[in-house]
């Protein structure tokens, strides 16, 4: 699905942090079919990668190197500074102050009162992912939190996010939205995730069959820490690129919009 805005409260952009930004480069782009390109020296490193010609995700330096790599969702907002104030003000955390990001746009960076780390986008000249929701590209962006009613309602807050729930397991799902659309979800992390997992976003890439590009990111060098499962909207799994950031790959039940 090509994009060309997004409305405030909807995750338009992801990027991954890493010590090896060739690596991961190497291995982004032959599992998604990305190219990455190198971006100005101003950048400082940052790398743009494109599917069919636009935008998709981005690629950069670890600024915390104690941390492990990671990818990061990024929420549009009109304006970045109040995002912030917002963000305080229901409970949550400003970890970078709001900042000018070349002329494309105005970014902070913030956690949640659970510990989940996230981004506020301010767009500019980049809207943020030109395209999403197809194979190559990011399709669902979901919360994994130790406590879902106050992350329900920091977010609320904070985005004005609505809530649809749905049955899974013993638990219920969250998916949030804007507008009445979905735009992310929220799952409970309950005693059978490792007690040392911090609350965190994961970030969903689409792709044609989840058992095929599974198998792929395992001879690329990744793994694959959750084997390929049926779910409702399709088949996913979770897995690491070789640096240890982790991602999840989700073939779609049915066709997917162009």
């Amino acid at each position: 699905m090509e994009m060309t805005t997004y409305a405030p409260g909807t995750p338009s952009w992801v990027d991954l942090g890493t010590a090896d930004p060739d690596g991961a480069a190497a291995f982004y782009g032959a599992l998604f079919g990305w190219e990455v390109l190198d971006a100005p020296p101003e950048a400082g490193g940052y790398r743009m990668c494109t599917f069919r010609g636009v935008p998709v995700a981005g690629i950069g330096p670890q600024m915390q190197t104690d941390m492990p790599p990671w990818w990061t969702t990024y929420v549009t907002v009109t304006d970045a500074d109040d995002g912030a104030a917002r963000v305080r003000a229901a409970g949550g955390h400003v970890l970078v102050e709001p900042m000018d990001v070349l002329d494309v746009g105005r970014m902070t960076v913030c956690a949640d009162p659970t510990g989940a780390v996230f981004s506020l986008w301010q767009p500019r000249a980049h809207i943020g992912a030109g395209r999403v929701g197809e194979p190559g590209t990011f399709c669902w962006v979901e919360l994994a939190t130790r406590d879902r009613a106050a992350a329900a309602a920091f977010y609320g807050a904070v985005f004005g996010w609505g809530t649809n729930e749905s049955p899974m397991g013993a638990t219920d799902y969250t998916e949030w939205t804007v507008a009445g659309e979905g735009v992310a979800g929220m799952i409970a992390m309950d005693e059978s995730w490792p007690p040392e997992l911090l609350p965190h976003w994961m970030v969903y890439f689409a792709v044609a069959d989840c058992d095929a590009s599974a198998a792929q990111v395992r001879a690329l060098g990744g793994s694959v820490v959750v084997d390929p499962t049926d779910i409702p909207p399709g088949r996913f799994a979770v897995c690491t690129d070789p640096a240890g950031a982790v991602f999840s790959i989700l073939a779609f039940r049915g066709p997917v919009a162009d």
